[in-house]
């Protein structure tokens, strides 16, 4: 729904005002959505944008189309400027604009970059997304997630506007080939006009509008095709075991709830640990969905893991990409819009999608009891231990609570019971006992022949016997605790060796969403090779995989006596601010916990903290450097 619907002729008779009224009700939408106030440069922006739009629209006699302003895309937290919606003037079906609105006086490409420019004045410096590109994605976001549009992608056109900019001032922005929508400035306001003349008439029966705000959102058939051929090509999703059950239970379910009717729904959790498939249950229920065109999407909490599947699963299928989402993007979701939501690690669900604790000012509901709300069969693919920041929700009985309280059955699978695939069980429950996070206190390692362990005398021998498994045909990444500051590239795009150990200087992954001279992004640190060489932490690791994995146990963990001792003073993570005694020891250990089992061949471990490593080195027999443990 958009924060405010208004005819052109209202919206510009308003602006002419000195109270521009549009303005306060913008404000008081976006607060009550949001449950906080906007930012005073989206205020400005909606004083200054919204007042130069809806002239330009009276000037070429539009006055009575009408405007749906901070429209929500569908399934994603990104907002359009505005849409026009009304009638086209030759055909008189539904016809809608999108407008990105800048108040850019001038900018520039970046580079040879097709689809990127900077701003002059705007510091520090920073990459902006070419307006056309930014509209012509919105346009696409909007034909593939809305089903009123399904087969009639010709009714939506895309457009920037740069009121404020002349031609001379924006040259490289014009001459860029970036299709998908058209650029104005100030100097080609008339052409703006005619452009608009030729796409929009006002709809007399203001049909056009209600029928966009009502369509129900969810991915358009040719979208599941591409993702079903997509995901189908992928012969390495082999279901095994309680995979295979927890696959056709999803689909008895929803053949149920189909039978049914009246609204009917049911929930499945899925609980397992790392390995133990949830990842590949999901996306061969993706697959599967998607072939027989049954509305579905996919959504986790974690960017790194959605951009990654958007990457690997999607790619070179424009479009699919879609269909993978975040938890957060459902606060507006009508009830049922989807049949089957696939919640992929579910143990990062928060209290609120907006970060809002429940009970305060600005909490809206709680994130469970959306996506519960928005599909017939919410399917939650859950680890509880892997539970590592304050806020975060995802327990099976925060899902049975919730499902209780709507009188909603849950039906439920538990992988490990009956099968994993990759790693080692015995390494997985040595791991929960050596955490305390299950009974039996840490016991010797006594080996399994699919999987080895190691401790390491010194980081650098940990990073040489990795090196040695990489030349060998596996992957590898090192990975450790979050108990060094983490420093953004320096201006040569050089990385900053934040993690040091003795002599031994290493720097985190990127902390941006851009790479940087050839080493990938965060979001791609875990999947892409070049990812080696610098290290990772929880936030790039949680919800990936590779053959060895190299723990480096911080300050923040150590072994003193008899027991493990969470030092809170060590850590630099800031998301544990809040976190102190028990709740910190449990998300400590939670994280190591995922770190020590990301691992599909083995797991090299190294403690800066020498009674620890003597610990380790009590309870592993051998060494990085040593025979086989």
């Amino acid at each position: 729904m958009a924060l405010l619907r208004r005819s052109a002729r209202s919206l510009a008779d308003d602006a002419a005002s000195d109270h521009r009224q549009y303005v306060t009700e913008l404000e008081s939408a976006y607060t009550f959505t949001y449950r906080k106030p906007p930012s005073g440069a989206e205020v400005t922006a909606w004083r200054e944008s919204l007042h130069a739009l809806a002239l330009l629209l009276v000037d070429a006699g539009l006055e009575k189309v009408e405007l749906l302003l901070e429209y929500p895309l569908p399934m994603c937290s990104l907002r359009a400027d505005a849409v026009l919606a009304g009638v086209h003037p030759r055909t008189g079906e539904p016809a809608y604009v999108v407008v990105e609105l800048k108040q850019w006086s001038a900018a520039e490409r970046i580079g040879d970059s097709d689809d990127l420019c900077q701003v002059p004045g705007i510091m520090p410096p920073r990459a902006q997304l070419h307006p056309v590109a930014q509209v012509r994605r919105y346009c696409e976001y909007l034909v593939d997630l809305t089903r009123e549009l399904e087969g009639h992608e010709h009714r939506v056109s895309g457009v920037a506007f740069l009121h404020n900019a002349e031609d001379r001032n924006v040259v490289s922005l014009l001459t860029a080939p970036v299709a998908g929508g058209r650029l104005f400035t100030r100097t080609t306001r008339d052409a703006f006009a005619a452009f608009l003349r030729e796409r929009i008439a006002p709809d007399p029966e203001f049909r056009a509008a209600d029928t966009l705000l009502n369509s129900r959102s969810a991915p358009a058939t040719r979208l599941l095709d591409a993702a079903a051929d997509e995901v189908r090509g992928r012969s390495h999703f082999m279901l095994l075991g309680a995979q295979q059950k927890a696959f056709s239970l999803v689909l008895r379910t929803l053949a149920h709830v189909h039978r049914e009717g009246n609204g009917q729904k049911e929930i499945v959790l899925v609980n397992g640990g790392p390995g133990s498939g949830k990842s590949v249950i999901a996306l061969s229920l993706l697959g599967e969905l998607a072939r027989r065109r049954i509305p579905t999407a996919h959504a986790t909490g974690s960017k790194s893991f959605t951009r990654t599947l958007q990457r690997k699963v999607t790619e070179g299928r424009s479009g699919t990409g879609k269909l993978f989402t975040y938890f957060n993007s459902f606060e507006k979701a009508r009830g049922n819009d989807l049949d089957v939501l696939i919640l992929d690690e579910a143990h990062r669900l928060r209290e609120t999608s907006n970060g809002a604790p429940v009970g305060s000012r600005w909490a809206k509901r709680r994130q469970i009891d959306e996506l519960i709300d928005a599909a017939r069969v919410p399917v939650f693919l859950l680890d509880e231990h892997q539970v590592v920041r304050p806020g975060e929700t995802g327990t099976a009985e925060v899902i049975e609570k919730a499902a209780a309280d709507r009188g909603v059955i849950v039906r439920h699978v538990d992988l490990d019971a009956q099968f994993r695939c990759g790693g080692s069980r015995a390494y997985e429950a040595w791991v929960l006992q050596l955490l305390g996070l299950e009974p039996g206190g840490p016991h010797t390692w006594r080996g399994d022949a699919n999987f080895e362990v190691r401790v390491a005398d010194s980081p650098a021998q940990l990073e040489d016997f990795l090196q040695a498994r990489r030349d060998e045909g596996c992957s590898a990444r090192i990975t450790a605790g979050f108990c060094w500051p983490w420093s953004r590239p320096k201006k040569d795009g050089a990385l900053v060796d934040d993690v040091t150990i003795g002599p031994w200087r290493r720097p985190w992954n990127i902390s941006t969403p851009e790479g940087v001279g050839g080493l990938p992004p965060s979001d791609l640190w875990a999947t892409e090779p070049a990812g080696f060489g610098q290290v990772g932490c929880i936030y790039t690791a949680q919800g990936f995989e590779y053959d060895w994995s190299g723990v480096i146990l911080g300050p923040d963990l150590v072994w003193r006596g008899r027991n493990w001792h969470a030092d809170r003073s060590a850590s630099r993570d800031k998301a544990l601010n809040g976190a102190s005694g028990p709740d910190f020891d449990r998300l400590i250990k939670n994280t190591y916990k995922v770190l020590l089992t990301r691992g599909m061949a083995g797991t090299v471990l190294y403690s800066t903290d020498p009674e620890t490593r003597a610990k380790l080195k009590e309870l592993v027999p051998g060494t990085a450097g040593g025979g086989p443990s």
